[in-house]
């Protein structure tokens, strides 16, 4: 799709739609994390300190998390995409918990209730590094990792450096199989700036998040297009549009993890939506998601891959019930883990 077609099927995806122009800014402290039920969850933060150590971030930063089930024997860590947070999970930490595993979801460093520090490269390989703090500091010696879009990256790159950390992966609608040239790589650069961020106009929002992200839209997904509305008001969100920024520019540069796809040895299932219209990138090469996750899955030894027709990028809310019927057979599939050990900090 040409990139001026898609514009306008972003636009025209809005009309019709709630405003939320006239709502009050938003701080990411305030936004509700709850269960679908209205449940809220138990939240947690960690210091960073070898962040802090290894970037020198100018102080102390935090990252925020939510842990369910925690007596559970398998830890199953949830990794949220781009420009998200981790309710994006929302369908899975309360189902997953109840069928008995210890759930951690985490903000990743510049999104969510987490921390922005612009000292921070946002580089894929870098949130990994993050990632294994935490999951020291929470006393995890390994868990099952469930990355999505970015995080999926994010997992990879987890996998590749700090194998050890890592059970088994479930790599959902996942960044790192797609291939860019040094000439798009350059037209991220030019075109993806944190003014294009924040100048995003509300019917933009409806439209991308709608469009971009799912096939099947429902009433109960408005909170996606209210938070980021209101957000964009805040004081917060020049340092969030940085983040995603820098982050977009590591997506695009995958090198490390793409070219060591081979090297990855966790057991891996990769989940994604048939009807993906973000994999492959519909503004640079276009084409469907099967041929990237297909690439990914040839490389990754012995891995699982399961796509679900009907659905879209955001795969775990446009299908989750599918989504989770597959992921949770595969880790029902996964050897019986031994009994959990406190790691120090």
């Amino acid at each position: 799709m040409r990139p001026l077609t898609l514009l306008l099927a972003l636009v025209s995806s809005a009309a019709c739609v709630r405003s939320y122009e006239g709502a009050p800014a938003l701080r990411f402290a305030d936004v509700d994390y709850s269960s679908v039920t209205g449940q809220p969850w138990k939240a947690g933060a960690v210091e960073l300190e070898r962040a802090e150590a290894t970037w020198k971030l100018g102080g102390q930063h935090t990252l925020r998390y939510v842990e369910l089930n925690p007596s559970g024997q398998r830890t199953v860590l949830f990794l949220h995409g781009l420009g998200s947070n981790l309710k994006f999970w929302r369908y899975q930490l309360d189902a997953f918990a109840e069928r008995g595993y210890r759930v951690i979801a985490i903000d990743q460093l510049g999104f969510g209730k987490s921390d922005k520090p612009s000292q921070f490269p946002y580089s894929m390989e870098a949130q990994a590094e993050v990632v294994a703090e935490v999951l020291a500091r929470l006393g995890v010696p390994r868990a099952v990792v469930i990355g999505h879009s970015m995080g999926g990256e994010v997992s990879l790159a987890l996998a590749l450096r700090f194998p050890e950390r890592v059970e088994a992966l479930v790599l959902t609608s996942p960044a790192g199989f797609e291939a860019f040239s040094a000439r798009e790589k350059k037209w991220f650069e030019k075109v993806f700036s944190a003014s294009f961020v924040k100048s995003t106009p509300e019917y933009g929002v409806w439209g991308s998040v709608r469009y971009n992200n799912f096939m099947t839209w429902k009433p109960e997904y408005e909170w996606l297009i209210e938070e980021r509305v209101r957000l964009a008001r805040s004081d917060e969100f020049d340092a969030y549009a940085y983040a995603q920024v820098r982050a977009v520019d590591g997506l695009t540069h995958n090198d490390f993890v793409r070219d060591s796809l081979a090297k990855v040895q966790a057991r891996t299932l990769i989940v994604f939506g048939e009807d993906d219209r973000l994999i492959p990138n519909p503004f640079l090469h276009g084409g469907r998601a099967r041929k990237v996750m297909e690439y990914g899955a040839a490389k990754i030894a012995g891995s699982t891959l399961v796509g679900l027709p009907g659905c879209g990028h955001t795969v775990q809310m446009d299908c989750h019930e599918p989504y989770n019927a597959q992921v949770l057979a595969f880790l029902d599939g996964l050897p019986t883990p031994a009994a959990p050990a406190k790691e120090a900090p």
